[in-house]
């Protein structure tokens, strides 16, 4: 393929950066040599559109990994992009399959899914043993990385807020399209330069029509909803309740259920209804929304719709009393907070919740 190579940095408008060594080279064409040809030579039938032309590809270096990808920088038709590339195991018949229905059902998804707050497809290659996911590149890496650099509950209210905001839009927008993600979790929620979020990662994902248990794939055990964990027919609700995982990491900054091993996290939070610990020091605000968004039943749990009225009711609030979340009183159990509560806010009218 003309005028591929591989370079440590591949950064715009500049010349490129060193070149790899002679074992960084060797492990790169383990990978790429699969790589090689033109995007017009691997179409097959509805890929026209997003098939990429493998000769305006530059890939750089590697800066994450999974069990079956590689995930690098690079830059396509001068642009800046993540390149995931997708190991097919020879030996493994049931695995290969799967990870191809996988790749088949992310680059699907993403090629029509267009919001702020999803990550962009900018093009894919399917050529087996090894497939390939380029979209927009987030300097600002994942959630989970920036998370565990901050010091525990640290993170001020107003930046939760705006994190807690994008990432709610992002799923409003994905269950508006009939999707479920299903690995909803700070590592797949990635930041841009300006700490905006894009929900990434929709391997898993499926149409809610299709009502998939948790027999054909495997989810993070950390995050997921106990009807989930129990393999049991799903809903939206279930990306619902991840979301009250990650705001939770947004408030305290620290791993759920960093104690116990993914097995006996699943165990705890499905068998024995255990939470991750939310501190006094965490905003009210916040807190009874965590609590609402991972409660065990799914019925009880908000929609993202609701999730987004009521963040931007905080949002308005906050614009009008810089001390609001300190004097926040949660509503009654009673009282419908879209209905009661936030309109009010929004609209500057003098409610005793609002000047509380």
């Amino acid at each position: 393929m003309r005028n591929f190579c591989w370079s440590k940095q591949v950064p715009l408008n500049q010349k490129l950066g060193r070149r790899l060594s002679l074992g960084e080279y060797k492990r790169a064409v383990s990978w790429s040599k699969y790589l090689v040809s033109s995007g017009a030579a691997i179409k097959e039938d509805g890929e026209e559109d997003w098939s990429a032309d493998l000769s305006r590809l530059l890939i750089g270096a590697k800066f994450a990994i999974g069990s079956h990808s590689r995930i690098y920088k690079g830059v396509y038709k001068n642009a800046e992009v993540a390149i995931k590339c997708i190991s097919l195991p020879e030996e493994d018949e049931d695995l290969a399959s799967l990870l191809e229905r996988q790749f088949n059902s992310e680059v699907t998804m993403l090629f029509r899914l267009h919001h702020p707050n999803i990550i962009k497809l900018v093009a894919a290659c399917k050529k087996p043993p090894v497939f390939c996911i380029i979209t927009e590149y987030m300097p600002g890496g994942s959630l989970r990385i920036y998370l565990r650099n901050q010091n525990p509950y640290s993170l001020p209210p107003k930046l939760v807020l705006k994190l807690a905001l994008d990432i709610a839009r992002g799923m409003q927008y994905l269950h508006s399209q009939g999707i479920l993600h299903r690995d909803l979790k700070s590592e797949n929620l990635l930041l841009g330069g300006d700490m905006h979020v894009k929900v990434a990662d929709f391997g898993i994902s499926c149409q809610e029509s299709e009502r998939f248990t948790t027999n054909e794939f495997i989810g993070t055990y950390r995050w997921m909803a106990p009807e989930m964990l129990r393999k049991k027919n799903h809903t939206k609700k279930a990306d619902v309740y991840s979301f009250g995982i990650v705001l939770w990491e947004l408030l305290t900054a620290l791993t759920p259920y960093e104690n116990m091993t993914p097995e006996q996290a699943a165990f705890a939070a499905s068998q024995k209804n255990v939470r991750p610990p939310l501190s006094p020091e965490c905003p009210l605000a916040f807190t009874s929304l965590v609590t609402r968004c991972w409660a065990a039943n799914p019925r009880k749990r908000p929609h993202f719709n609701e999730i987004v009225s009521i963040l931007e009711g905080y949002s308005e609030s906050l614009k009008e009393d810089p001390d609001f979340f300190s004097n926040f009183i949660p509503p009654s159990p009673n009282t419908n907070i879209i209905k009661d509560y936030l309109p009010d806010c929004i609209s500057g009218r003098k409610s005793a919740l609002c000047h509380a």
